[in-house]
């Protein structure tokens, strides 16, 4: 993280903040074709990298780089994710594991450097996912995955971070949409 002095504990919280929202990204991946196997994790497997805009509650918005590395278990119940995002102001590594069964997806996030951590909860349904991130935060997450590229909306009300949207794609071995 680029800074001029110490961080002020506001600009802390929204870099956690977005370290939290970015968590969920590592839930959000799903084609469509993966739901026909019972589970959103199943086709998420592999290096994913991306880029999006923050915007701050003063209107500011910054571009921001993510990269991701899923490990799906074969049942795809279970999902292992590191994510490493950065910008001019941000900088953060995540890691987070989830569980998917009848449709319900939990888990847990926590942010390495700064050593803070919580829950994600929500469903998938079709290509989407809705998700709940709690903690330091709180955070909801909207999702729309084709094939090998995904939508990421983040919305944190009443804080700093106002919203985030982020494009994922695949890198590597490409899945098709059925």
């Amino acid at each position: 993280m680029k800074t001029t002095g110490k961080p002020s504990a506001h600009h802390i919280k929204t870099v956690l903040k977005v370290a939290a929202a970015a968590a969920l990204l590592g839930f959000a991946a799903s084609p469509g074709s993966a739901f026909a196997f019972g589970s959103p994790f199943t086709a998420m497997s592999g290096s994913w990298s991306g880029s999006g805009t923050i915007t701050t509650s003063n209107g500011n918005k910054e571009r921001i780089r993510c990269r991701a590395k899923y490990d799906v278990d074969g049942a795809g119940s279970s999902l292992d994710l590191t994510l490493r995002c950065a910008s001019d102001s941000y900088n953060f590594e995540l890691q987070s594991n989830a569980t998917h069964s009848n449709g319900a997806v939990s888990g847990t996030w926590s942010e390495t450097t700064r050593r803070v951590g919580g829950n994600i909860e929500g469903h998938a349904r079709g290509n989407a996912m809705s998700l709940r991130v709690s903690g330091i935060i709180s955070a909801t997450l909207g999702v729309s995955t084709n094939a090998n590229q995904q939508s990421i909306s983040i919305q944190a009300p009443g804080t700093e971070l106002q919203s985030v949207a982020i494009s994922m794609n695949r890198s590597g071995p490409q899945i098709s949409a059925k």
